[in-house]
């Protein structure tokens, strides 16, 4: 066997027992995305920071409520069920975000840091907002009395605030990952890396924009633009069925 060969083989062999590790523990459910890894070291200040923040932000869902003294007022309670899952939900996928974005690529340097300031603001200053809409929401579905009866103007403003920080809160995830494209070489991202960053890219942009096109609804009839929210469920199936499949074509051709 020649020498060129011999290098060869041995390079394929070691490219193999590379491989055939990380496919293992992806199976086994050890590594947290199969195609991107994940450039972030120990937990910094700043992701434990924003961990708080969040953690708070869950605490003001529930920190109006008292323990009930009566039936009724646990069944009033008990309604406050579904609203409050719902708000929490919406909050974790916030969250999961912000991690899984901070663990890609472990960027900290001013303009990232300054964008996850104003996020942590945003979090904040829409739980109540938040939790009203959709209390009001539910209320309206079960036809259970909440002493707030708005009129169509009260509505569109509603409206208009929830859709306005639903917009900015994405808009904000679309800027992070832009400049994580931009920073794509000082990254070292490689090819499938760099196309799952356009992905979440599109992905935000277009939560961000179904939140504008939300609030200009709002100025015309604000339930339009609440049901206007349905279509990011098939709006997202599609983009992530269409990247989805060039990814793990790209992956495969690696």
């Amino acid at each position: 066997m020649s020498q060129r060969s011999k290098r060869h083989s041995s390079t394929s062999s070691a490219t193999l027992t590379t491989v055939e590790p990380l496919a293992a523990e992806h199976r086994r459910g050890l590594r947290p995305e199969p195609y991107f890894r994940w450039r972030a070291g120990e937990i910094t200040r700043l992701e434990a920071f924003c961990d708080v923040v969040f953690g708070f932000a869950l605490t003001l869902l529930v920190v109006s409520l008292e323990v009930p003294r009566t039936y009724a007022e646990l069944m009033t309670v008990m309604r406050g069920f579904l609203p409050f899952a719902v708000c929490f939900a919406q909050l974790i996928m916030i969250w999961r975000a912000h991690y899984r974005f901070s663990r890609r690529y472990g960027l900290e340097d001013p303009y990232t840091v300054f964008l996850n300031v104003v996020l942590l603001f945003l979090v904040l200053f829409y739980v109540y907002p938040l939790k009203f809409v959709f209390t009001l929401l539910f209320a309206q579905v079960t036809r259970a009395a909440t002493g707030a009866n708005l009129d169509w103007h009260e509505g569109s403003v509603l409206m208009r605030i929830y859709a306005a920080g639903f917009a900015s809160v994405f808009a904000l995830f679309a800027l992070m990952y832009a400049h994580a494209y931009k920073l794509r070489g000082e990254l070292d991202l490689n090819e499938v890396e760099i196309l799952e960053t356009r992905f979440a890219l599109q992905e935000n942009g277009i939560l961000g924009a179904v939140g504008v096109i939300s609030f200009l609804l709002a100025l015309r009839n604000p339930g339009w633009a609440g049901w206007f929210f349905f279509l990011i469920g098939p709006a997202l199936g599609v983009h992530g069925s269409i990247y989805g499949k060039r990814v793990r074509e790209l992956a495969e051709k690696r």
